[in-house]
């Protein structure tokens, strides 16, 4: 396992971990002073500063992309599919701007809250195949771009409103349905804090090898955790063993960023550059 313990050369920012403390030109600022190396930004903080300024952004701080979030939410009703398809296409296309190495994707639970206006269901089992056909459908698209996509399993709290795919083994079954070839265009984005409860988890890395395995986020589960969405930990602060989780992903070989993701209400309350320098010390002291 690489020892992170002298430098954060393998740190990687989401942006959503200080979306309260500036725009995106603003972290990426940010990241610089602080010798950060990567990022992955999410599609509205683009969108807020313009996608050729977060480009232009990007390239003059030497900054290289873990990830772009998010592409998904798959389900919908009949009459917002062609919106969800075409948001999902500009996902890709932002992302190839961006120089991302691939689109991370929450695929999207029930439809009336992945995709508001949509007729109410209950349907999990439905909406577990609409996502499985809306990343058929996405996968062709990306492929044309070579802009690979990373199907990210959410804890299963989340299963009504962001994601019916909640388990590493169910995201790899859609890889192997719709991918059997493992041709690098479709893999995974494990997040500590959704997978490290899963008595799978091991085994389903395992599974994942090298060439599923594209992206890899950290934070900690709290005890209590007062908000499931806007609690997540600092690492270190919670009961996951994330080096144990780290030692299994590189075991199979993933060399890839160690990407911070931390939706916190309390961590964005607090200075910008206090985070990331409480993110820097735990990156090397605690992933």
């Amino acid at each position: 396992m690489r020892d992170f313990a002298f430098d954060h050369r393998w740190l990687s920012l989401n942006t959503a971990t200080v979306r309260k403390q500036g725009d995106l030109v603003q972290i990426i600022e940010a990241c610089a002073r602080h010798g950060i190396r990567a990022i992955d930004p999410w599609r509205d903080q683009v969108a807020n500063v313009g996608l050729e300024r977060a480009v232009r952004a990007v390239r003059d701080a030497g900054l290289e992309l873990s990830g772009y979030c998010r592409g998904g939410m798959f389900t919908a009703d009949a009459a917002h599919r062609d919106d969800m398809r075409d948001d999902n296409r500009r996902a890709v296309d932002e992302a190839k701007a961006l120089g991302a190495p691939c689109v991370v994707l929450v695929v999207g639970g029930l439809p009336q809250y992945s995709r508001p206006g949509s007729a109410p269901s209950k349907d999990i089992a439905a909406a577990r195949a609409q996502v499985h056909d809306g990343i058929a459908e996405m996968l062709d698209y990306a492929r044309q771009a070579e802009m690979p996509l990373a199907i990210e399993p959410l804890h299963p709290a989340y299963a009504a409103d962001r994601a019916c795919v909640n388990t590493t083994q169910q995201a790899l079954d859609i890889c192997d349905a719709l991918d059997p070839e493992r041709s690098g265009m479709l893999g995974v984005a494990l997040d500590v804090y959704h997978i490290w409860w899963d008595p799978e988890m091991m085994p389903q890395i395992a599974r994942a090898g090298k060439d599923r395995l594209l992206a890899f986020h950290v934070c900690d589960w709290l005890v209590p955790t007062r908000d499931i969405l806007n609690d997540r930990g600092m690492m270190g602060d919670g009961v996951i063993d994330i080096r144990s989780v780290r030692a299994a992903v590189e075991a199979v070989g993933f060399s890839g960023y160690s990407e911070i993701e931390i939706f916190s209400d309390a961590w964005w309350g607090r200075p910008m550059d206090d985070v990331l320098r409480i993110c820097i010390e735990r990156h090397r002291s605690v992933v």
